[in-house]
């Protein structure tokens, strides 16, 4: 090579790793600039969804940076040798990028919901769960850290605001001792950062409460439901409802079987199921039928059936597998709930499906309408809790839905509101009763979940119906 290309590469090479350093020195700024520029096209394109969305998605990249940087600032100090940044940077990098590819769902199918075979090999489950444990955990304590600093700025504000205050009324003699109230002393910062991790740790620790122990909580809730139709013979009648069971690595056929036992234990005159049944793998259906063929009733278990139905292409496979083990599923049926010579109409759809989602609600309530026995009451099974609002806007006639679908929400903040989560779940319906326009609706947080194998705020629920007379 001669000395002129030699002195060209050496130029090229020198060009890159300017423009690398560069790089590096204002990859914040960078990253700034992209996102400003993506939130102005969402803020002028977007609805309210997808504003929520991308809010989510910020705060889960601003939570991975911070907490990488926190990862790395440890390892400088307790790594012998005290490598250089840059190297522990790739290797955490490497580490975050296996398990995050390793744990993540693979898109198997076109719907809008993810599905993979299932993998119940205990090293998968670990990795899954460790991941799940760090990627809601992470989030959470990183919000938690900005609700302290954003206290400790507003509290260092208004003791500034306030010694100004003070020496412009009384003077320079009367101003604040800094030893007392100086918000930048070295010993407050240092108590402020201690304060800081060990309140961060919150959320790691309810991350981890919330995989190991709040995910299989079961509570068992009771709720009245006054119905002015309710035949004199019904009253005190009891529903049991179990839903969204999601068999699958974390939620194992021995915990269904346990929530089977509770609700037996219940004594409940009529179960229903209302929807998901398997998680991820179509292949479970026959077990998970198998688990819930131990439901006992004097009047029967029914049901009907969920998206995960759906979108594994098994509706009409689990609901012979259940016929055959004496557990009807209702499509676009009634059943007679009777005692002595009164009759409850007990109604249950498909979920909706196709492009055009609220024209197939339409056409299926249409349906329900039909189905609904004049002069008695009608209770209807789905699993989507949003077609309560088409089944008001209708009149269908329907007294009572009973749905699931939200799982609560999974990540529950109904101590702000009700329906406020952090599990993604945006309706006006996430759990607990509602009623609207003289009908009324349940939805049920289910025992399984989905997604994230992870609940806070939101325990499994086997819910019992005691049905009373009266408006």
């Amino acid at each position: 090579m001669t000395p002129a290309c030699r002195t060209s590469k050496i130029g090229e090479i020198g060009s890159f790793l300017l423009v690398y350093l560069r790089v590096v020195v204002h990859w914040r700024a960078i990253i700034l600039l992209l996102v400003l520029s993506l939130a102005t096209f969402l803020i002028a394109q977007a609805d309210f969804f997808d504003l929520l969305v991308f809010a989510l998605f910020l705060i889960c990249i601003a939570s991975q940076f911070f907490w990488i940087g926190r990862i790395l600032d440890l390892g400088e100090r307790f790594i012998p040798g005290k490598p250089r940044r840059a190297w522990l940077a790739i290797v955490a990098g490497l580490v975050y990028l296996f398990i995050f590819t390793y744990s993540f769902p693979g898109i198997e199918s076109t719907s809008a919901h993810i599905f993979r075979a299932a993998d119940y090999r205990l090293r998968r489950v670990l990795i899954e769960a460790a991941f799940w444990w760090w990627f809601v955990g992470s989030q959470v304590a990183f919000l938690v850290v900005i609700v302290f600093r954003t206290v400790d700025r507003a509290a260092r504000a208004s003791v500034w605001v306030y010694g100004k205050a003070r020496e412009a009324m009384q003077g320079r003699s009367a101003a604040l001792k800094p030893a007392t109230l100086n918000p930048l002393s070295p010993a407050r910062r240092r108590f402020l950062e201690q304060t800081a991790v060990l309140v961060s740790a919150t959320g790691f620790v309810a991350a981890g409460y919330g995989l190991l122990h709040g995910r299989q909580n079961v509570e068992v809730v009771r709720q009245r439901i006054r119905l002015a139709r309710l035949p004199k013979v019904f009253e005190g009648f009891r529903i049991a409802q179990l839903s969204d069971i999601h068999i699958g690595p974390f939620t194992t056929a021995d915990y269904i079987r346990h929530c089977v036992t509770i609700t037996n234990a219940l004594k409940a005159d009529l179960v229903v199921l209302t929807g998901d049944y398997i998680c991820w793998d179509p292949k479970a259906e026959r077990e998970v039928v198998g688990v819930l063929a131990g439901l006992r009733a004097p009047h029967g278990v029914f049901g009907c059936l969920g998206n995960h139905e759906q979108e594994g292409e098994i509706e009409d496979s689990i609901t012979r597998l259940f016929a055959a083990e004496g557990i009807r599923i209702l499509r676009q049926e009634r059943a007679a709930i009777r005692l002595g010579d009164e009759t409850v109409n007990l109604i249950g759809i498909d979920e909706a499906r196709g492009a055009d989602w609220e024209s197939d609600v339409y056409r299926r309530l249409r349906q329900v309408k039909e189905l609904v026995i004049r002069g008695t009451v009608n209770i209807l099974l789905v699993h989507y809790p949003a077609v309560f609002d088409y089944i008001t806007e209708l009149g269908v006639g329907v007294d009572l839905t009973l749905a699931g679908h939200t799982h609560g929400g999974q990540l529950s903040l109904d101590w702000v509101h009700r329906d406020l989560n952090l599990g993604l779940v945006v309706t006006h319906y996430t759990s607990g009763w509602y009623e609207k326009s003289g009908a009324q609706l349940y939805v049920n947080r289910g025992i399984g979940t989905t997604g994230f194998p992870i609940r806070l705020g939101a325990r499994p629920e086997i819910t019992v119906f005691e049905l009373v007379r009266g408006v």
